[in-house]
């Protein structure tokens, strides 16, 4: 099981991208923007030349630059000096200013590596369960940002199904419960369950995403909820203060 796991490392909940994506519709068209509004049947797409609205039953694929990189190609996108510790059961992180309650055999998994946007990885000693903090802005609703993650994940997962969504309380802030499963299909074909909590804050969204492979989730859904529903904002003070 443990050989069979390995590859969950290289599968972060992915991050909506910064550059543009391409989209291809059924008359052969393609399309180059953001994608700024998901709702319904209809999404909305800022380009060069102003914004488009797309009927989804029109688009063959959608292609996210980060899946299918230039040759040669680099991101120059800085990556954070995170600042993080683990204490205990008391994860802080002064350079994202957040703070979570983990078990006490998690641990700071250097093999979830930082970028731009994901401010943390963790995971549990024995390398069955696996955490990760995104933050990133996009100017848009709830639902619209919720509609992009879902074609997000249907691009990144073979057997994608959403299984439930639910509204909840984060850090006294309204946010929302989801949980998807799906395939890793360049990892051998690995089910997998994930729990996110998505937590708005003006125009940045926090997603703290947890996972495991899917015959565990049951069981670890719970142990799960808490991590989740324990983020907290912290001020650089606060964050000092806790060392």
């Amino acid at each position: 099981m443990q050989r069979t796991l390995l590859p969950l490392f290289l599968f972060l909940v992915v991050a909506l991208p910064a550059t543009a994506e391409e989209i291809t519709l059924k008359d052969g068209t393609k399309i180059v923007g953001h994608l700024s509004t998901v709702l319904g049947d209809k999404i909305e797409v800022e380009t060069h030349y102003g914004k488009m609205v797309l009927n989804r039953a029109d688009i063959v694929t959608i292609s996210f630059p980060e899946n299918n990189p230039a040759t040669g190609a680099k991101d120059n996108t800085p990556v954070p000096n995170i600042d993080e510790y683990l204490r205990g059961t008391q994860y802080a992180n002064k350079t994202g200013l957040f703070t979570l309650t983990v078990p006490s055999d998690w641990k700071i998994d250097p093999k979830l590596p930082h970028s731009a946007v994901v401010f943390a990885g963790l995971s549990s000693n024995d390398g069955m369960c696996f955490l990760t903090v995104t933050r990133e802005e996009f100017n848009g609703s709830m639902e619209s940002y919720k509609g992009l993650l879902d074609l997000k994940y249907r691009k990144s997962f073979g057997n994608y199904e959403m299984l439930s969504e639910s509204p909840a309380h984060i850090d006294g802030q309204p946010a929302l419960l989801i949980s998807f499963r799906g395939v890793l299909t360049k990892a051998d074909n690995t089910p997998v369950q994930y729990l996110v909590a998505i937590i708005p804050s003006g125009k940045t969204y926090t997603r703290v995403a947890a996972w495991c492979v899917e015959p565990l989730f049951h069981e670890t859904q719970p142990m799960f909820e808490k991590i989740l529903t324990s983020y907290r904002v912290t001020t650089s003070t606060s964050a000092e203060a806790t060392r």
